[in-house]
């Protein structure tokens, strides 16, 4: 009998087994920010223990980090608290730190991939559920609670309870507008916000492996939104291509060594997966959310669902949902006006997502209603976009480039949507509150969110592409 994808990093890793209880994991890299670490640093010196292996630890400030003026004293108390104890405990206990102003400073799931701290094999953590961003590159990679952030910090191992196994296969060639972003929009509405619940999720098919890498962190960042653990790609050529020449990857006879083995991380054709579930990449079309959860979703040229569509246990939710939204069962998005737009984050703020968008905002201008917060997901992304004239092409359609840092994925910094008003995010989660008391958050691709930030409203993009 084969073994899966998940089965062969799982095995790799684990120290021991508890009978009838959970695996003692090694993990191979831990990645901290501001806001799940104070705790945890507190019960370490507590105990009067240092960090067991603090060159297997990586720490930014991204959540609570303004997206203008960070040479500036940050304003808010918390965040500016947070910020600076982050910094403290990093030097006290011998931890990699990329502080604002520094070069590689940004998102947490962003920095780690452009680095090449995130390889291929490995098992990766961080206070943060975003965390399974990096399966996209053939690794195991979760978030954890700060009681966990703790035990590794002080073991650099984790005890865990091994996953079932969901195959998410996507065959066949994706429409005009449609983007990564849309694939796990669609899955998520397929499944619901619960559908992947005690799973650790593999997506492979021909729509997942001609992704970039990009494209491809997008879909494995988002596998938390339908409640997996997390959410893997099997490494290939585009892996190896990404990774080669970037600071932290292995160089020279290393780097061959390492590829010949990541080149065993794959499904075994005779492995078995507890469940199984497959797509059609034509059925995939633009997605948009309209609830208040990232089951909650359509592509965005159809109607809101009929109260009668929707199964009996979840029509208090439903209606509670749409209340909140302002919106009201069977409803068309299009043409419904919007007040913001937001890209960015740990699922969109990469240099391809900005690329997309300057694309095709380029000639264009900013309606005249958009609020929009063009956020880079790292220093890198923004010197890049800098090099690449994007930042001009921006500002001559009416854009702002800011500065990197989560912004308004969440209400914990400045970055914040009104009450009752419309944000067209790229970001992942759609909660009541989410971006600020009130606000009201309709996810998206950057492609949509181009279209709608030029026209002011909710439209189809296929029908603005030549």
């Amino acid at each position: 009998m084969g073994t899966t994808l998940f089965e062969k990093v799982w095995n790799a890793h684990v120290v021991t087994e508890v009978k009838d209880g959970p695996s003692i994991l090694y993990i191979d890299k831990q990645l901290i920010h501001e806001v799940t670490s104070p705790q945890a640093f507190a019960g370490i010196e507590k105990r009067g223990i240092g960090v067991f292996r603090p060159e297997r630890t990586l720490a930014t400030p991204d959540h609570n980090v303004p997206t203008k003026g960070q040479n500036l004293p940050i304003v808010e108390d918390l965040s500016r608290f947070q910020v600076d104890k982050l910094t403290e405990n990093c030097n006290k206990f011998g931890v990699t730190l990329y502080g604002l102003g520094h070069a590689s400073q940004g998102v947490v799931h962003v920095v780690g991939p452009e680095t090449g701290t995130t390889l291929p094999g490995m098992t990766i953590v961080c206070g943060d559920s975003h965390t399974s961003t990096h399966g996209a590159f053939g690794s195991i990679a979760f978030g954890i609670g700060t009681s966990e952030v703790e035990q590794v910090l002080a073991t650099q191992c984790l005890m865990q309870t091994k996953a079932k196994t969901l195959k998410i296969e996507i065959n066949g060639t994706l429409s005009k507008g449609v983007t990564a972003k849309d694939i796990i929009l669609y899955v998520i509405a397929q499944i619901s916000a619960a559908g992947g619940t005690g799973y650790f999720v593999e997506y492979c098919g021909s729509a997942i492996t001609s992704l970039s890498m990009e494209a491809r962190m997008t879909i494995c960042n988002m596998s938390i939104e339908m409640g997996a653990r997390g959410g893997m790609i099997a490494p290939d050529e585009t892996t190896f291509n990404y990774i080669k020449g970037r600071e932290f990857a292995p160089k020279g006879a290393k780097w061959d060594e390492a590829v010949a083995y990541w080149k065993t991380l794959f499904t075994d054709a005779d492995a078995t997966f507890d469940k199984t579930l497959k797509y059609d990449a034509a059925d995939i079309g633009p997605m948009i959310t309209y609830g208040t959860n990232p089951g909650m979703g359509i592509s965005v040229n159809k109607n809101i669902p009929s109260i009668d569509k929707i199964e009996e246990s979840n029509k208090v939710t439903f209606k509670k949902a749409l209340d909140y939204m302002g919106f009201q069962a069977g409803d068309s998005l299009i043409g419904k006006q919007v007040n913001w737009v937001f890209l960015g984050r740990c699922t969109n703020g990469r240099i391809e997502d900005l690329r997309q968008f300057a694309e095709f905002v380029k000639g264009k201008k900013k309606a005249a209603n958009i609020n929009a917060l063009i956020v880079p997901g790292s220093k890198q992304v923004e010197k890049q976009a800098i090099a690449e004239g994007i930042d001009k092409v921006l500002a001559e359609a009416g854009f702002e480039l800011r500065e990197p840092g989560c912004s308004a994925c969440l209400a914990m910094n400045e970055d914040k949507v009104p009450k009752g008003e419309y944000c067209v995010s790229t970001s992942n989660r759609n909660f009541e509150g989410r971006q600020g008391p009130g606000a009201r958050t309709l996810l998206v691709s950057p492609l949509t969110a181009a279209a709608i930030a030029v026209s002011g409203k909710i439209v189809d993009v296929r029908e603005m592409l030549n």
